[in-house]
């Protein structure tokens, strides 16, 4: 069975014109499998159907009803998956089509979307840009959990800073998650570490990058290496710069509070 994605715009709204809408797909046996309001005056239906022609006619019906107007009918994008789930459409960045908008409010969405990412198979580099405990890391935590994967952490500072330089076992598992922070590793002096980085990236697995824009500073990867950005703030207007927290890492330096130690 083949699925799709409808989304349509009620033009004008009367009591029984879902069940309308419902009936017209049972008799063309187009199963609903989820329907929810994605926008104002909008709703959207996750459909399956052993017949893409019944599709097509439904289109063809549609387009000759007054009472509504097909905004999408195709086969569902992630992005389409999450709004009949959540209600609404994750925000995307309107020039780069591959960065995704969040707030602190949002985590839930963000968390039950970077899941369905982490349960692809194959390679995918995530980079995740947001001040300090604003819920990078444990959003990524928690999307591991939800898509039951192992996280492995390659640098980090979410509890003490971790510079990992070698793995063992089933941590080099293409089934895991593989999470490094970008400050952390670029300030790393051990080679082996950076060796061991080069290593997971070759491998077909998911990579989670926080702090994309410092991981790409003084090694060979670059901005267009990555499938997805994620920004986390605090509300729409906090803006994400780096000049704090690489002051904020020297005053840690300076006071004697960096707990850093090599695996």
């Amino acid at each position: 069975m083949s699925e799709w994605y409808m989304e349509y715009e009620i033009e004008v709204n009367r009591p029984g014109l879902l069940g309308e809408i419902s009936s017209l797909l049972g008799l063309l046996r187009v199963n609903i499998v989820t329907i929810n309001g994605v926008d104002q005056g909008r709703r959207g239906m996750l459909l399956r159907t052993e017949n893409d022609d019944a599709i097509e006619r439904f289109e063809l019906i549609a387009s000759t009803m007054d009472m509504i107007n097909v905004r999408k009918l195709r086969h569902p994008k992630l992005r389409d998956i999450l709004a009949v789930r959540h209600g609404r459409y994750i925000q995307r960045d309107a020039d780069d089509k591959k960065t995704f908008r969040f707030v602190r409010d949002e985590l839930g969405i963000l968390v039950d979307f970077m899941a369905e990412i982490f349960k692809q198979e194959g390679h995918k580099l995530i980079g995740i840009r947001g001040m300090p405990r604003v819920g990078k890391t444990e959003s990524v935590v928690a999307a591991s959990v939800s898509a039951n994967k192992k996280w492995i952490f390659l640098s980090s500072t979410m509890l003490r800073q971790t510079v990992r330089s070698q793995l063992a076992g089933d941590e080099f598992s293409p089934n895991n998650v593989f999470i490094l922070d970008g400050i952390v590793t670029r300030k790393a002096s051990d080679e082996r570490h950076m060796q061991l980085v080069r290593e997971i990236m070759r491998l077909p697995a998911i990579k989670v990058v926080e702090h994309p824009d410092m991981f790409v500073r003084l090694s060979e990867y670059t901005m267009d290496d990555f499938d997805y950005i994620i920004e986390i703030r605090r509300d729409e207007n906090e803006e994400i710069t780096y000049e704090i927290l690489e002051e904020n890492d020297r005053m840690s330096s300076r006071s004697g509070m960096d707990f850093g130690f090599n695996i």
